[in-house]
């Protein structure tokens, strides 16, 4: 999904400039070559071409005050980078503020490399998703299932929902039948599942190989499934609320989905979760996981959720927060994880051979930042996973504990828009920001 790039110059130039413009060019295009693909120059105005995803300025010169009637032909979002290291040259923030107040140009000035590249990334992400990129959905009937008084309260379900993300980013969401995958599944023999698995490097505890077997012969249905739609960018299933439909749960196919194909799921067929997921990460290419986000705040609501009798004792609980999903922190793939173990179920509304999937990502700065159900917004909080907390016997046998850095508890409830979270590894804010001005998201930090 690179992005595709429309290099222009400035007219008015002198053969030192011709000359240092060609030489920066050749730079950004060895510095960018994985994030974009950069067409032929052309002097700066109207004709840029329907297909490229925005204008790179190499160079700027004085001549730009001159050209704002120019500048105002340009419709595409325009990226400065002037500098020898891939950013923006500090001796460019007069032309780029007049540009910005000047004219109707959406400009970009990255300053680091990193926010370089989440910026590529996000308009190869835009461009690729316009053109109908597709998402598969294992369901029935959602909502009808196990804990139906929970489980008929989401929005995701809706078609409406369904409807506006399509809209949207120009994707399409594909369902098929969770139960019919699962009579895929089960048509599979161990034979099949030892030798699709053969090199898996899996740790688990307390697994007996018939139903780690299961848990293979599920990642090959969807395999199969997803070879028949073809050119899937991301997958999940409503696993908890329709497990009554499978042996097995989903996660130890998802992990192997992203281990072994890259592919991006979500849990619960959370498709605002998993749109959300797709755009941060194609976008930043860090760690990103999907949980359970219980403010203290919540109260018994929350302790009564995860049978436990009290939240860990910290000083100031108005502003933590567990996370915690299907029995563990969450669901993420091993590559993104500080540890990482397959293990027993949890959850009573599971399959007793089912399994869960018990990671850790390491302590430290994390973001939490997901898209607002309406697709308009996108949602940041600034936090910290400061450790873990066990809870044997209960539903939460190791969550983590989240500390909302900036003190806004309060804030936080109020914002929130669902009990699904996403984590993203590190203190990211600038990189997200940048990506909702690609999307043109409104955005809101906490």
């Amino acid at each position: 999904m690179k992005s595709l790039l429309q290099p222009m110059y400035l007219r008015e130039r002198n053969e030192r400039e011709e000359a240092e413009y060609r030489a920066q060019l050749d730079n950004l295009i060895s510095m960018y070559g994985n994030e974009a693909v950069f067409l032929p120059s052309l002097p700066i105005g109207g004709n840029v071409p329907d297909e490229a995803d925005a204008v790179v300025l190499p160079q700027l010169i004085g001549s730009a005050f001159g050209d704002k009637h120019v500048f105002n032909e340009i419709k595409k979002p325009i990226i400065v980078l002037t500098s020898q290291f891939g950013t923006v040259e500090m001796w460019d923030w007069e032309i780029i503020s007049f540009l910005r107040e000047e004219t109707g140009c959406t400009v970009f000035s990255p300053y680091t490399v990193d926010l370089a590249k989440a910026i590529l990334r996000a308009l190869g992400c835009k461009s690729a998703m316009g053109k109908g990129i597709r998402f598969l959905m294992f369901q029935d009937s959602p909502g009808e299932g196990m804990q139906a008084n929970i489980f008929k309260r989401f929005y995701w379900w809706e078609d409406e929902c369904t409807r506006r993300m399509e809209e949207a980013f120009g994707i399409k969401i594909i369902y098929r039948s969770y139960k019919e995958l699962n009579e895929r599944t089960a048509a599979k023999s161990d034979d099949e599942a030892r030798a699709a698995s053969a090199g898996w490097q899996v740790p688990a505890e307390g697994v007996p190989e018939g139903h780690y077997l299961a848990a293979v012969k599920l990642y090959m249905a969807i395999k199969d499934v997803m070879a028949e739609v073809g050119e899937v960018h991301g997958v999940g299933a409503n696993c908890l609320n329709e497990s009554f439909y499978s042996c097995t749960t989903p996660c130890l196919a998802w992990n192997m989905l992203f281990e072994n194909d890259h592919i991006l799921w979500v849990c619960e067929g959370d498709t605002v979760t998993l749109i959300s997921k797709f755009i941060i990460y194609s976008a930043l290419r860090r760690p990103v996981m999907m949980t359970n986000i219980y403010p203290f705040l919540v109260g018994m609501a929350a302790l009564k959720h995860e049978k436990i009798q009290e939240f860990p004792k910290v000083p100031d609980p108005d502003n933590h927060a567990l996370g915690v999903h299907c029995g563990y922190f969450g669901l993420a793939p091993q590559s993104f994880c500080s540890r990482w173990t397959l293990r027993p179920k949890v959850l009573e509304i599971v399959n007793d051979s089912a399994l869960m999937i018990d990671c850790e990502m390491a302590p430290g700065p994390i973001t939490l930042a997901k898209i607002h159900p309406n697709m308009k917004k996108m949602i940041i909080i600034e936090a910290a996973i400061d450790g873990y907390e066990q809870y044997p016997g209960s539903d939460c046998r190791n969550g983590a504990l989240i500390r909302f850095v900036n003190n806004n508890g309060h804030e936080v409830m109020e914002t929130l828009c669902s009990h699904h979270a996403l984590i993203v590894e590190g203190r990211c804010t600038h990189e997200l920001l940048q990506l909702s001005n690609v999307f043109g998201f409104e955005s809101r930090v906490l």
